[in-house]
């Protein structure tokens, strides 16, 4: 199986050379006034806010006709005025899929994974001619089974692949592909098919939630719950994943397996299928010591659901830039690794 290298996502540096001349018409010409500190400093931090929207009317329906003026944007509790707006956008669209083959899924791996082949044919079907889909396995590993591509027979031949393994870095699994996506263009989803919370991160919560929100990338978790009864359950970290779909603007599903679980698929693909894009440029928002903008998003009609991203991250106050947390990999190697379990289950690692 072809396996592509993990690097650090970021573009490489470019070089402007600004060929400056002066020539003085007259002796008593004024020398040009600097900028205002405040306005030097507002127009460097000024950048375009994205944000993918989906409405429900009260019976749970997708509203797909609302206009511009129906939805009004605060940054920090400043009103916003919305630049771009999008209805049912057909912006090109990138879904990593991320899926646990931890030693507590192997039972059931091979029905995911048909439902995730079924999912990505429906979705590579339609839509975006640009539109793609990667792959990522997760247990005490994380491995990037393929880069974004269109093939979807190269996809189910790695899932068709996968054994079941103990750990489950869910968080490692969230940054990395997060990271992956961050310069692709058009909509960002990160869709997490797991049976539970996270075991063998280096990473933690926080750092995954911020990669989700800097890539603005929108979550989907996809909860495969074979048992009901919650002392049986990781609950914890079900309601870690349910946090995340909030932040992102993305929204959470328990289902068994079959049918079930391809209803779910089809319904995330009918969200994506009628999302707004909405988008502005920061205005009047007083500069603050914390990174993060609050975001809320409204309409009005108030009988209206919408779920969208709950914030950014901007520049703060500080001078001094705050490099997004990364995680340390091997170099060369396209996997995250943590220590590996003492009792590992038995099985062929995904990793070659």
């Amino acid at each position: 199986m072809e396996r592509s290298g993990w690097k650090g996502t970021g573009t490489g540096m470019r070089l402007a050379f600004l060929l400056l001349s002066a020539v003085a018409f007259s002796a008593g010409q004024l020398p040009a006034q600097p900028p205002a500190e405040d306005d030097a400093v507002f127009r460097s931090n000024v950048q375009l806010v994205r944000i993918l929207a989906t409405v429900k009317d009260p019976s749970g329906a997708l509203v797909g006709s609302l206009e511009k003026g129906d939805f009004e944007v605060r940054d920090n509790g400043v009103p916003q005025q919305i630049s771009i707006f999008e209805r049912q956008t057909d912006q090109p669209l990138s879904v990593a899929v991320l899926i646990d083959n931890s030693g507590s899924t192997a039972k059931d791996l091979k029905y995911e994974t048909e439902s995730v082949t079924r999912f990505l044919r429906a979705l590579l079907r339609e839509g975006n001619p640009e539109d793609a889909a990667s792959l990522y396995s997760f247990n005490w590993q994380i491995v990037k089974q393929n880069a974004f591509t269109r093939n979807v027979a190269a996809v189910e031949k790695s899932l068709k692949a996968l054994r079941g393994e103990a750990g489950t870095s869910l968080y490692d699994a969230i940054l990395l592909a997060s990271r992956d996506i961050e310069d692709r263009r058009g909509r960002k989803v990160l869709v997490i098919v797991t049976d539970g919370g996270d075991t063998t991160s280096h990473s933690d919560f926080q750092r995954a939630a911020e990669a989700a929100q800097l890539a603005d990338a929108v979550i989907y978790p996809v909860l495969v719950v074979p048992i009901l009864n919650e002392a049986g359950r990781n609950v914890g970290g079900e309601n870690a994943l349910t946090t995340l779909a909030e932040r992102t603007g993305g929204r959470v599903f328990e289902q068994s397996l079959g049918a079930a679980l391809d209803q779910t698929f089809d319904q995330i693909i009918r969200d994506l299928r009628t999302q707004y894009l909405l988008a502005f440029y920061p205005r009047g928002v007083p500069p603050t010591k914390e990174r993060f903008h609050a975001l809320d998003i409204s309409l009005a009609n108030p009988e209206l659901q919408v779920k969208a991203r709950n914030g950014y991250y901007g520049e703060a106050q500080s001078s001094a830039p705050v490099a997004p947390a990364r995680v340390d990999t091997s170099p060369g190697s396209d996997s995250i690794r943590a220590p590996k379990p003492p009792q590992p289950a038995k099985g062929r690692s995904s990793q070659n």
